[in-house]
């Protein structure tokens, strides 16, 4: 399966050393970029097509904050790649919903 990370430097160097690929993004426009090329929106120049498309992008709660709109858009199309969100650097924000609350609230149950 093919990955790819946009996160803050340590995460992407992180995601190297496994051999998945990724791009920095310190700011909404690197941001937006990074996910205009992974997903092949937007008719960026280097926008990978069909099967050289990631199946699965891996992004920060920070990265998921500066792109709100964007993700919940492409998650909404119910397209290719998967976007899942994980902890930055720092940790997990206060106020976001981790996996596993999530978990609980669409199960209902609480082990």
């Amino acid at each position: 399966m093919n990955y790819f990370v946009i996160a803050e430097r340590e995460i992407v160097l992180a995601f190297a050393m496994v051999g998945v690929s990724g791009t920095v993004a310190t700011n909404r426009a690197e941001a937006l970029d990074a996910f205009n090329r992974a997903t092949g929106k937007g008719g960026t120049m280097n926008a990978p097509v069909g099967e050289s498309r990631p199946k699965v992008l891996i992004i920060t709660e920070e990265v998921s904050m500066l792109l709100e709109d964007e993700v919940v858009e492409w998650q909404q199309g119910a397209q290719y790649p998967l976007i899942v969100e994980i902890p930055g650097i720092n940790g997990h924000l206060s106020g976001r919903k981790t996996l596993t609350d999530s978990i609980r609230e669409a199960v209902g149950i609480q082990v």
